[in-house]
C-alpha cells in the first residue's frame, strides 16, 4: 500500500459513525485531513431530482458568512456610468469592449465575470472561454445586472453559485481545512439551506437524499439529514 493509501486509511477509521450532524462533522473532517496543503473542505449532495428535465433543474447562488478564504478577482463588462461604479465597488477590472477583446485575446486573471444587460451580446461572444470555466454572467446567479456595486460586492464576500450535474449532485466548496469548524459548519449550513430552498416545484419524493462532507483528500462523512433539514 502506498504512503498516501495509508494515511487514507488511517484517516478514514477516525470516521466511527454513519452520520454527523455538521457540528460534529466539521472537526473531524479537519482531523482527517492528512495532506500538508490546505485542502478544500466540499459539501456533495444528492438530489431526488432529474436534471434531464428543464423544470427540475436546480441552481442558485449563496453568500457564504465566511467566504471561501480568498478574495475573488472580479471583472465587470459595461458602459457609460456602470463602468465607473463597477470601480468603485471594488472591480479587479471594469470596462466595456476592450475587456471583451482582453478575454478574446486569452487574458484570464479572474475568477468571477458581473456584465450589464446591454452589453450581454458583446459578452456572448466569449462564451466558449467562460462557458466551460463556470464564469458566464446569468440573470439567474445575479451576474447580469444594472446593479453592478452589489453584484461585485456579493462576489467578493464569498458568493458561491451551485448548480446539480447531469448525475443530480451538487458539489460545492465550503471552506479550507484551516478554517475553524464553526465557521465551515456555517458555511455548509448556509449552503444546505439555499439548496433546499431552490427546490423545484415539481420534484416529487425525497428531495434530499444524501449529504456527504470530505477535504480533498480525506474520507467522507455522512450528515445526518433530520439534523440539517430541521434547521
Amino acid at each position: 500500500m502506498s504512503k498516501v493509501g495509508k494515511k487514507f486509511e488511517a484517516a478514514k477509521k477516525l470516521v466511527d459513525k454513519p452520520s454527523y450532524t455538521l457540528a460534529d462533522a466539521m472537526p473531524l473532517v479537519k482531523k482527517a485531513a492528512f495532506t500538508k496543503f490546505d485542502e478544500t473542505v466540499e459539501v456533495a449532495m444528492r438530489l431526488g431530482v432529474d436534471p434531464k428535465h428543464a423544470d427540475q433543474m436546480v441552481r442558485g447562488t449563496v453568500v457564504l458568512p465566511h467566504g471561501l478564504g480568498k478574495t475573488k478577482r472580479v471583472v465587470v463588462i459595461a458602459s457609460g456610468d456602470k463602468v465607473r461604479e463597477g470601480r468603485e465597488a471594488g472591480a479587479d477590472e471594469s470596462g466595456g469592449d476592450d475587456i471583451v477583446q482582453k478575454i478574446q485575446g486569452g487574458w484570464l486573471e479572474f475568477d468571477a465575470v458581473v456584465a450589464t444587460p446591454d452589453m450581454m451580446k458583446s459578452v456572448g461572444r466569449l462564451g466558449k472561454v467562460l462557458g466551460p470555466r463556470g464564469m458566464m454572467p446569468n440573470p439567474k446567479t445575479g451576474t447580469v445586472t444594472v446593479d453592478v456595486a452589489k453584484a461585485v460586492k456579493e462576489v467578493k464576500a464569498g458568493k458561491v453559485e451551485f448548480r446539480v450535474d447531469k448525475t443530480g449532485i451538487i458539489h460545492c466548496a465550503v471552506g479550507k481545512v484551516s478554517f475553524e469548524a464553526n465557521k465551515l459548519a456555517e458555511n455548509a449550513g448556509a449552503l444546505i439551506s439555499s439548496v433546499i430552498k431552490a427546490k423545484p416545484a415539481s420534484s416529487k419524493g425525497k428531495y434530499i437524499k444524501s449529504i456527504v462532507i470530505s477535504s480533498t483528500m480525506g474520507p467522507g462523512l455522512a450528515i445526518d439529514l433530520v439534523s440539517v433539514e430541521a434547521a
